[in-house]
């Protein structure tokens, strides 16, 4: 049986383009749209969403559940998933898995409905509960790798992110670098923990297990407690933060206990972060190609299940320095 990724091969294209001249978006060139066509024709490859579903025993939709769709990052990452999968003709199932006692409901109630795919950026230490559903659906998991679960997933750099972020610190003469986060199994904040830590041995950096900051599962109560130390004579003078949450929560601190002084590095960018005085230095994260390369992975499980897939992806992150990350050690 013809696939679209036969169409897309013959017509030097992706699969998810093809999927877009088929169902008439108005994004593809004319070019490409009659190189599509004469790939379909020569192939004789007639899509119908509606019959592969009934062949797969799947509704043509796909779900989609991050940790908190309210958080800028997975919005922005959602939003380019939505965007391509309606555009390919398919609907959108979206849930919040909020916290990890949550996620294997959460999950097991989306794969209940039959869907055609399913993609998720974890929240609990272990996954090895979808294994039975990954014989049947296919899944791809973004942001963070399953755990105790073998899969596809798409992640960003965060290891090199956080080397990065910790280097520019120490460039500007900082020797305490806090490091702060949640207390969550979150894959990221552990990874994002160690590129700290051993950036920090490698540059001779002061490794005191206090300045580890993350007490809490609230961002807001690790922000707080770190802002209370910086009251102690061998305080941090600078924090790399290990992600968006933690970041508005500690610069919201930072600014009502008026010590702006505080450089800080945070991993992933976030609306009014250029705005604020002074402006945030982040190391910038992709979430709509993250979220673009999840459903061309998926869209690629689904066409060919038998297919040998790639199943690591790490994209990379890049620091945009805005004048926080700056900042000299206070005299």
């Amino acid at each position: 049986m013809t696939t679209m990724r036969d169409v897309a091969r013959v017509a030097g294209v992706s699969a998810k383009t093809v999927s877009r001249v088929f169902n008439d978006d108005p994004h593809v060139t004319e070019e490409t749209r009659e190189r599509v066509r004469w790939a379909m024709q020569k192939l004789n490859y007639v899509p119908n969403l509606l019959a592969r579903s009934f062949r797969a025993g799947a509704d043509a939709a796909v779900g989609v559940a991050v940790p908190d769709i309210a958080e800028p990052f997975f919005a922005a990452m959602t939003s380019s998933i939505e965007v391509d999968l309606v555009g390919g003709g398919m609907a959108v199932v979206i849930t919040s898995l909020f916290h990890e006692g949550r996620e294997r409901s959460a999950l097991e109630s989306l794969l209940r409905r039959q869907i055609s795919g399913l993609i998720v950026a974890c929240v609990s230490a272990d996954q090895s509960y979808l294994a039975p559903w990954q014989e049947r659906t296919p899944m791809v998991f973004v942001d963070r790798a399953p755990r105790k679960l073998a899969g596809v997933y798409v992640i960003e750099d965060d290891l090199g992110g956080a080397r990065e972020a910790v280097t520019h610190l120490a460039s500007y003469g900082h020797r305490r670098v806090a490091f702060l986060g949640v207390s969550t199994p979150e894959t990221t904040i552990r990874r994002r923990l160690r590129g700290y830590s051993s950036t920090v041995a490698e540059n001779g950096l002061d490794s005191s297990p206090d300045l580890i900051c993350m007490p809490a599962a609230s961002a807001e109560e690790s922000a707080a407690a770190l802002v209370k130390r910086l009251a102690a004579s061998n305080a941090p003078t600078a924090v790399f933060s290990a992600n968006i949450p933690c970041t508005m929560a500690l610069v919201q601190a930072l600014h009502q206990a008026e010590r702006t002084d505080i450089a800080l590095v945070g991993f992933g960018d976030f609306p009014m972060a250029a705005a604020l005085t002074p402006a945030v230095t982040v190391v910038d994260q992709d979430p709509a190609r993250l979220g673009h390369i999840a459903v061309d992975r998926l869209l690629s499980r689904i066409e060919d299940p038998r297919a040998k897939p790639r199943l690591r992806t790490v994209l990379p992150v890049a620091l945009i320095p805005r004048g926080s990350g700056e900042l000299r050690p206070r005299e």
